[in-house]
């Protein structure tokens, strides 16, 4: 078991084409030993955004702090701390902070994707 602090995970900005204002940091990913699932923590600054994107695998989205709209394929739907967003496999998708603070969130994903190094995030499709 490891336990450590939010503050001690680098933070990367997400290079992705189509992103602005979006930082990620692995929080328990393939240097954990992770096998299952990996879990990345985004903050979005007052008007930044996510790519508009989507990959072949789910995530489970908990907003942490902030509050902001996630685009789908459904239409545009607010989001707030304390809500929880699953995105399915291939669904466009896109996070967007429209709120005064930043916008922050939990995004888990399945492994093994590598999105520790900035390097390497935009195979993960960066911003959940």
């Amino acid at each position: 078991m490891r336990v450590a602090s939010l503050q001690d995970h680098p933070q990367h900005p997400v290079q992705m084409p189509g992103a602005s204002g979006a930082r990620m940091r692995m929080l328990v990913g393939p240097a954990d030993g992770a096998t299952v699932f990996h879990m990345r923590h985004f903050e979005v600054a007052p008007g930044g955004f996510t790519p508009h994107h989507q990959h072949d695998y789910e995530h489970e989205i908990l907003i942490l702090r902030g509050s902001g709209t996630a685009r789908s394929e459904a239409g545009d739907r607010p989001c707030r701390a304390g809500d929880v967003i699953w995105v399915p496999p291939n669904e466009m998708h896109q996070f967007m902070n429209t709120g005064p603070e930043p916008l922050e969130f939990i995004c888990l994903i399945p492994a093994p994707r590598d999105c520790s190094t900035p390097a390497t995030a935009p195979g993960c499709a960066g911003g959940g």
